[in-house]
């Protein structure tokens, strides 16, 4: 356990499991870019997650709220990930960033995973289905977030007063921020069954 617990705190495992997350949110943005090329070419395709009235990837990519700055949100995944990629395996070779850059990256992803909750809800509670990809997605930015956030805060690399610098140090150290993620995630995912229960399965 205590040898598990050393391993979540390397450089291997925290770049790895943000190489893995960002992986996975640009596939998702691509599936979705995809669909975006796809129903604009036809608005009454059937996409291939179209499964039901809940589970509906066509109905939130048709709504406003998925095209917010005037093209699919989709694109905007394709052009972050990379970069969150190459940090990752930039990281994974020894690279070691300036602080300016990790504070930087901590910023402008910090915008992109509030960015990814607020579609989430909206996709909730305004537009009425959901989109497994973009389900991926929101998944795939919480765990990067939660990578990019430990590691600037184990480094030091984050503007806290010390004082607080401290406590998330020891809450990192004894691995609060993994727990506080699961029940997060876990959340969500009765957030979503309470809210649509037997139309999930429909």
């Amino acid at each position: 356990m205590i040898a598990v617990r050393r391993l979540r705190h390397t450089n291997g495992w925290i770049f790895g499991t943000m190489l893995f997350s960002a992986c996975l949110s640009l596939l998702a943005s691509f599936v979705l870019a995809v669909d975006a090329v796809r129903l604009a070419a036809d608005p009454h395709t059937a996409l291939s997650c179209d499964i039901n009235a809940v589970i509906s990837c066509g109905t939130v990519a048709q709504s406003w709220q998925a095209q917010l700055f005037g093209f699919p949100n989709a694109f905007l995944g394709l052009v972050a990930e990379p970069v969150v990629i190459t940090i990752a395996v930039a990281a994974l070779g020894g690279v070691r960033f300036p602080r300016w850059f990790m504070c930087a990256a901590q910023g402008v992803y910090t915008l992109g995973v509030l960015f990814a909750y607020w579609l989430f809800y909206q996709a909730m509670f305004h537009i009425g289905a959901l989109c497994p990809w973009c389900l991926l997605v929101t998944v795939s930015t919480t765990l990067v977030f939660a990578t990019l956030t430990h590691v600037n805060l184990r480094d030091g690399n984050l503007p806290v007063p010390a004082r607080l610098r401290s406590v998330l140090r020891s809450a990192i150290a004894t691995d609060l921020d993994a727990l506080a993620v699961t029940i997060w995630l876990l959340a969500l995912a009765l957030l979503v069954v309470t809210r649509y229960g037997t139309q999930l399965f429909a």
